[in-house]
């Protein structure tokens, strides 16, 4: 998943524009964008929405975030879509994988009552929202095999410990913000699932998103989030590996196929070893995915 975009799923009219925005992975949102009072018409749309395009071939990941597991909004979040068979459910504020592992038997259930296969909805968790799902970003790992992305957010946690901004003047992240982003790189990473970095709020700022973008690639996140559809095209372009990086690969997967014994290998004038083949690897993978 190079592009996340997120969609009030109370709008019938944004919920229509973005599924042909050309994003990977469509997030309808059952929380921070709806009010309380219109949460049984996002849910009612959420679940059309579902039925009307689940179908429907060449069409991206949808997946619904729901509200957080002590709203007490959950289940009936869930009883509205699983249903509908998303292909994942976005958990909000996340505190360690306790969390998924109750997410993945409240869906275990649900998937059982409307005749679906096991695990047939993926979980995606948004792991940094409170201050202590910070320290808790190495327990993922192992949790449930629905687990296929970690993302992190700014937004909420900026609120949660106080913070007077989360960016300096640069437009960059300050520093307990970049290090929630690490730990979660990391922590995805550990749990063999997708690193998704956060949304780029300043929708308009198509060049700050570039940078961010492309800074998020250099780190190792695979994909990004996005707030507005405008912001789909920079993310898409920036996470698809261009031919000289595929070609670049390739050449390094196949030199070390060449001399399965080595460990080290000569390659353009450069000495590459095992983690070089590894990075590889992933790029391929990624291609294949």
């Amino acid at each position: 998943m190079r592009s996340l975009l997120f969609v009030p799923a109370d709008s019938e009219k944004k919920l229509a524009k973005a599924f042909d925005a050309g994003a990977d992975a469509l997030i309808l949102d059952l929380e921070d964008s709806i009010s309380h009072a219109n949460k049984p018409l996002a849910r009612n749309l959420a679940h059309a929405f579902l039925v009307a395009h689940g179908a429907k071939p060449d069409r991206p990941l949808l997946m619904v975030r729901v509200n957080a597991l002590d709203s007490s909004l959950t289940d009936d979040d869930l009883d509205a879509v699983v249903p509908a068979r998303p292909d994942a459910i976005v958990l909000p504020k996340a505190e360690g994988g306790t969390d998924v592992g109750d997410l993945d038997a409240r869906l275990k259930s649900r998937e059982a009552a409307h005749g679906l296969s096991e695990g047939s909805i993926k979980i995606m968790a948004i792991a940094t929202e409170t201050a202590r799902a910070v320290f808790n970003l190495g327990t993922y790992q192992g949790v449930s095999k629905r687990l296929i992305a970690l993302t992190w957010g700014g937004e909420d946690l900026s609120a949660a410990i106080g913070a007077q901004t989360n960016r300096d003047e640069n437009g960059r992240y300050t520093e307990p913000f970049r290090l929630a982003r690490s730990l979660c790189l990391f922590g995805a990473v550990a749990a063999d699932a997708e690193p998704i970095d956060s949304v780029f709020p300043a929708f308009r700022d198509l060049e700050g998103l570039r940078r961010e973008c492309e800074e998020a690639l250099r780190d190792g996140f695979t994909g990004k989030m996005a707030i507005h559809p405008a912001q789909v095209a920079v993310i898409n372009e920036i996470f698809t590996p261009t031919q000289a990086a595929i070609a670049a690969a390739q050449a390094v997967v196949d030199a070390f196929a060449s001399n399965p014994a080595a460990g080290v290998i000569g390659l353009g004038g450069n000495m590459l070893d095992r983690p070089h083949l590894i990075r590889a690897r992933r790029l391929l993978a990624r291609i294949k995915s």
